[in-house]
């Protein structure tokens, strides 16, 4: 049996750190699988449960503990009660060397070196540790090593000042960094705060307060005014209206009343109601959500993966380059403690923490935004995806129309024998029929029942043959039809392989849906509509709409046919369904877009991005959020690497001196890092 667990890795500001933790905790022979999150600070693991959990924790925590000092470890389901107070300390010991690095340029007989000693000796003495500790493990292109040869480098050649100065404001920029991250963080958290904190256990007539995690199926719950619902359930006594924004991102208060399901994370706004328990907290809708968010870091956009790999070319050229520059250039020369010094910046600029720490963390953000707007993104990847479309396939009937079908005409005697005929199909045109009829159906009447994919039914009623369905089932069966010129899905009956009606069912167009297609156009992405539905429905549809192009009168082994065709003729394709009957051709696009996602497992498991609601125009805001998102880290990457390589080339000329390159690693890191956050604010 395998056990998942949630390790917090807690106060882990250090991205490479993160990177070098998350291998070495791979490389763990009880694990089956780990993977950790940055942005959340999560650990997800995964053993047999031949393994002993406190001694695997004990293992991970020697792991973090030899690469980062000050990292909490423990599981995300117990409590932590650490309090850490690095940042205090860490805080306390920069005034401190501030203070005597400072005090030194007042004071001009010996004690002056002491004090830039001591000032060095505090802020430094953490880096020379950590970068000891690598060296015995052979890690030469670690920062902490890198930043203390670069120092002591400045010490030898009587840069006394300049050393300890660089030191201290590499640690204060590294301090303001972790604040960043943590803010960064707590934000992003903030987004996705969305679960209830307790549950009011209604038992033995009294009301006891637990965690969401403790509710067992069948737990009666009280859910008072402004409480969130735990998990997922049904009102068994009273009625009031709930606010749902908190899952599709829209405030509108929804009416339900006894016998109605709830979802967790509803907020009552109204009266008291009482409900009992349908799932256990981990398979409530709430959960699922963050569960989806947190998995999508582990998929990686095209941009993070490339600055991982460049991360591990860019540290090692640097960090030659400066040897050459120190040692090999002199020989021809000459005037070695300048082309020392020179070397000594290109190892202070070789860190590329800006880019490494700033695009997952761009990412997250971009992925946390939407999820707060209704739109779940499975990955990085599918939320650059979405600033690159210049396709997308919209299923017509519940995607761009209602899906909600009344009928609107019948013609001849034919209501009864074709709502027998629905009978057992759950398709909404049945339903519509079946409503339409509204008598008691007498299943014993039926005697033969088939369902034709794509045209319809076939059936024995009354001891009659009868077929009901589209004009493809008529032909099938070589029923002579007339032609019909109106608009509406038109469902033909035929008893005994003679026509004998028809009945035509209308379906609305959603209102967001003309603004979705025109905010399309406007971004330069053509639109195509497939449908199983008559030529006449889909030309009216796409007429009204504007749709660039539609397929019309398709079986579902056509809509996927037709999808590849357009594919292979196209950039990037994105499908647009309902997440249920259009699996295959989701599956087949670059990004599969799935509306209706509340409440519905299938619709959550099959697509890459799920709409929360049946609101197609989420998409255009979805879009506008994941170019946003490509802009900022767009910005990062050339800020970072054009500020790096200013100050190298600067350096080579004698232009720029540590000072600069203390700007270039820690201060462009952190500035990358708050630009990321303007993610999270983007309307």
């Amino acid at each position: 049996m395998i056990i998942n667990e949630k390790v917090m890795l807690k106060n882990l500001f250090c991205s490479s750190c993160a990177t070098k933790i998350e291998n070495n905790i791979k490389k763990m022979p009880e694990l089956e699988s780990a993977e950790y999150n940055f942005s959340t600070q999560i650990l997800k693991i995964s053993f047999k449960n031949i393994y002993k959990r406190e001694k695997i924790l004990e293992k991970i925590k020697n792991i973090v503990d030899t690469i980062e000092d000050g990292v909490d470890v423990f599981y995300l389901n117990e409590a932590n009660n650490n309090v850490n107070t690095s940042n205090k300390k860490k805080l306390i010991l920069l005034i401190l060397s501030t203070t005597l690095f400072i005090s030194s340029f007042f004071i001009n007989n010996n004690f002056k070196i002491i004090f830039i000693i001591l000032s060095y000796i505090i802020s430094g003495y953490p880096i020379i540790i950590k970068s000891i500790k690598n060296i015995q493990k052979g890690d030469f292109m670690d920062e902490n090593f890198l930043m203390t040869i670069a120092t002591l480098g400045a010490f030898s050649i009587k840069e006394y000042p300049e050393a300890a100065g660089v030191m201290l404001f590499y640690q204060i920029g590294e301090f303001m960094q972790d604040l960043a991250v943590n803010s960064s963080r707590k934000s992003i958290q903030d987004l996705l705060n969305i679960k209830a904190t307790y549950a009011n256990l209604f038992k033995n007539e009294t009301i006891i307060k637990v965690s969401p995690e403790e509710l067992k199926i069948s737990d009666i719950i009280i859910v008072k005014n402004g409480e969130t619902i735990p998990a997922d359930g049904e009102i068994i006594e009273g009625k009031s209206y709930f606010d749902t924004s908190s899952l599709t991102g829209e405030y509108v208060k929804k009416y339900l009343k006894t016998g109605d399901n709830v979802l967790s994370g509803f907020i009552n706004t109204d009266r008291t109601v009482k409900i009992k328990i349908k799932k256990m907290f981990t398979d409530s809708t709430i959960a699922k959500i963050l569960e989806l968010v947190e998995d999508a870091a582990s998929k990686k956009a095209k941009t993070e993966k490339f600055i991982t790999k460049f991360a591990k070319y860019y540290t090692p050229f640097i960090v030659y380059s400066a040897l050459v520059i120190a040692f090999i250039i002199p020989l021809f020369l000459g005037n070695f403690s300048t082309w020392f010094y020179r070397a000594l910046i290109f190892l202070v600029v070789s860190c590329p923490c800006a880019l490494v720490v700033s695009i997952p963390l761009g990412f997250f953000a971009g992925i946390g935004r939407n999820s707060k707007n209704g739109v779940l993104i499975k990955g990085g990847n599918y939320l650059e995806l979405l600033s690159e479309l210049d396709t997308i396939i919209f299923d017509k009937t519940g995607t761009l129309t209602k899906g909600e079908f009344k009928v609107v005409e019948i013609t001849g005697d034919i209501l009864e024998i074709t709502a027998y005929a629905e009978n057992y199909s759950n398709h909404p045109i049945a339903e519509a029929i079946i409503k339409k009829y509204n008598k008691k159906i007498d299943i014993n009447k039926i005697q033969k029942h088939q369902e034709i994919a794509g045209y319809g039914i076939s059936a024995k009623i009354f001891n009659k043959s009868v077929l009901v369905g589209n004009k493809k089932l008529m032909q099938k069966y070589n029923v002579s039809i007339p032609k019909i010129n109106k608009n509406g899905t038109i469902i033909y009956t035929a008893i005994n392989n003679e026509f004998q009606g028809y009945i035509i069912i209308d379906d609305i167009i959603k209102t967001e849906s003309f603004n979705t297609i025109k905010s399309l156009k406007s971004n330069n992405i053509s639109t195509i509509m497939l449908t199983g539905d008559s030529e006449k429905v889909a030309n009216y549809v796409s007429t009204k709409l504007s749709i660039d192009k539609y397929y019309a009168d398709l079986l579902p082994h056509e809509k996927a046919k037709i999808f590849k065709e357009i594919k292979n003729k196209k950039n990037k394709v994105a499908f647009v369904g309902d997440g249920i009957n259009d699996a295959p051709v989701l599956a087949m696009s670059d990004v599969g877009i799935a509306m209706g996602g509340i409440g519905s497992d299938a619709a959550i498991a099959s697509a890459d991005i799920v709409l929360m609601d049946d609101n197609p125009y989420k998409i255009i805001e979805a879009i506008k959020i994941s170019k946003f998102t490509k802009n900022i880290i767009l910005q990062n990457i050339i800020f970072a690497l054009s500020t790096k390589i200013l100050v190298l080339i600067l350096s080579l000329f004698g232009v720029a001196n540590m000072w600069f390159a203390i700007f270039a690693d820690v201060g462009v890191a952190l500035l990358a890092i708050l630009n990321s956050t303007r993610i999270l604010k983007e309307k």
